[in-house]
């Protein structure tokens, strides 16, 4: 245990600290499943906070499913099940240009706003997991300090100082760019409206994963594009050969996909992968847009690089946002067009003129302060320890022929049931229990992925959510024991 004495902060208590701690050494492999921690006394010796401190640090890895309690003997590192759930294998969408309609996933998307749902259904974190206390202390010292520019129009590319930290940031995803390269917008999906409106007129055609992030099929069907749907696998992502195929037949205009733990499947490309995918756009002087917005929640080793990394003539059009790691709510996100920068500033000018300036001081002063690193370390193993409780729940209640993804970072998870299985009749189930999921034919504009559904990790662990999953795993025991006997 690395007994380096720890301090208060104003954004994480001192058994948060503890926790963080453990969980670190749980993560890195220093303590197995099965090993023994130290004592309540022995680590209330060893980090000198108080005997209190190290039982609620102890209770809150108990909730977090990472630690168990043996009565007489003390606190365990909590075993993994014996066999994991298979996992789905590459995806078989119809080879055909579609139109995108999204009133289905609009509506989903209206039902998953009821604050009383346990919202099982939308990739929103939870605001419990982000530093509120020292965002909103900084936007106060940033209004304070310049007054008359935060109720100033600004114009693009946006704020300086926060280009400025963004193009830090990119290094760390292969990305060298300079603050002049990039466009600030209203989170990533303005950055992916804009970005697809400079490289496409009505009536072309994208290529995308399969399944696919639905808010893209919304930014698709407000722009008039079609859609083809390529092939796609949980881990690898999307097939570089149906895309070729289709690029070599002059379907496509452009491209448009999550390179980092995509939603819904998790999958992330390999280095090599993604310089063969700008080798061959290139080839076809295609553009691809590209999401990174889940890049930094990786949960071992480094971070994941970007496509853009390997866009050696501007052909990449990267967008990303804090949305998911500091705060959705702030709508600080960003661009970086390439080729097309002048085209993308045009349309966010005549869109909207401006991202709100405060939020992007904000999100600036917090990137220069050096707790950022420190809350992305915090935020991963969050998300991994409830990413863990998901599917050893899904393990525990689900039927035991249900595949679900094994993603290395984000936190969605895309399960597969039997084909007979209906996911918009467990979604109307579950609604009924005040529990939301999102059904699988959401994520298709042809509509398919009905036997399949996405559940959202990105929430502290709770009774209330392990109750959750257990009323959602025997509703589908039922649906399936009816749909056996209905035979």
């Amino acid at each position: 245990m690395n007994v380096k004495l720890l301090e208060k902060s104003e954004d994480c208590s001192l058994y948060e600290q503890v926790a963080e701690r453990i969980e670190m050494l749980i993560a890195e492999g220093t303590l197995q499943p099965g090993d023994r921690l130290p004592s309540v006394r022995k680590l209330h010796k060893q980090l000198c906070v108080s005997i209190s401190t190290v039982l609620e640090a102890y209770r809150l890895l108990e909730d977090r499913g990472m630690i168990r309690a043996r009565p007489q003997s003390g606190y365990y590192v909590k075993e993994t099940p014996a066999t994991a759930p298979d996992e789905p294998s590459l995806s078989n969408p119809p080879w055909q240009v579609c139109p995108v309609d999204t009133s289905l996933a609009f509506r989903v998307q209206k039902m998953m706003r009821d604050r009383e749902i346990v919202k099982l259904g939308a990739a929103v974190p939870s605001p419990e997991l982000f530093p509120l206390a020292t965002l909103n202390r900084l936007m106060g010292q940033v209004a304070r300090a310049q007054p008359e520019v935060v109720h100033s129009y600004d114009a693009p590319p946006g704020c300086e100082a926060l280009r400025h930290q963004v193009a830090k940031r990119l290094m760390d995803a292969g990305c060298s760019v300079t603050p002049e390269a990039i466009v600030t917008t209203n989170g990533t999906t303005e950055a992916m409206y804009l970005s697809l409106q400079a490289v496409t007129q009505p009536g072309d055609t994208i290529a995308i994963e399969s399944p696919t992030y639905y808010g893209l099929m919304d930014i698709l069907e407000t722009l008039r594009l079609k859609a083809l749907e390529l092939p796609t696998h949980p881990r690898e992502g999307i097939s570089l050969n149906h895309l070729e195929t289709a690029l070599s037949q002059g379907k496509v205009t452009a491209c448009a996909l999550v390179s980092n733990f995509s939603n819904p499947l998790g999958s992330c490309m390999s280095d090599e992968k993604k310089k063969q995918l700008v080798e061959l756009l290139n080839r076809y002087n295609v553009p691809l847009v590209e999401d990174d917005v889940y890049g930094e929640l990786y949960f071992s080793g480094s971070r994941p690089k970007a496509i853009k990394a390997f866009d050696t003539e501007g052909r990449v059009l990267y967008c990303a946002s804090i949305s998911k790691t500091l705060s959705p709510g702030l709508r600080v996100g960003w661009s970086i067009p390439g080729r097309y920068q002048g085209k993308v500033e045009q349309l966010k000018m005549v869109t909207n003129i401006t991202t709100a300036i405060a939020p992007q001081l904000t999100v600036a002063a917090f990137l220069a302060n050096g707790g950022y690193d420190r809350h992305l370390r915090r935020l991963r193993q969050a998300y991994q320890s409830q990413m863990a409780r998901l599917t050893q729940a899904i393990c525990e209640e689900f039927p035991p022929e249900t595949r679900v993804t094994r993603p290395c970072g984000g936190h969605v998870l895309w399960l597969e049931l039997p084909k007979e299985f209906d996911s918009m009749v467990l979604y109307q189930e579950a609604l009924q229990h005040k529990i939301s999921i999102a059904p699988g034919t959401i994520f298709s504009p042809s509509g398919g992925y009905q036997n399949c559904l996405r559940l959202h990790g990105g929430l502290p662990w709770s009774d209330t959510i392990a109750e959750a999953m257990k009323i959602l795993g025997m509703l589908s025991k039922k649906q399936l024991a009816r749909k056996i006997l209905a035979k």
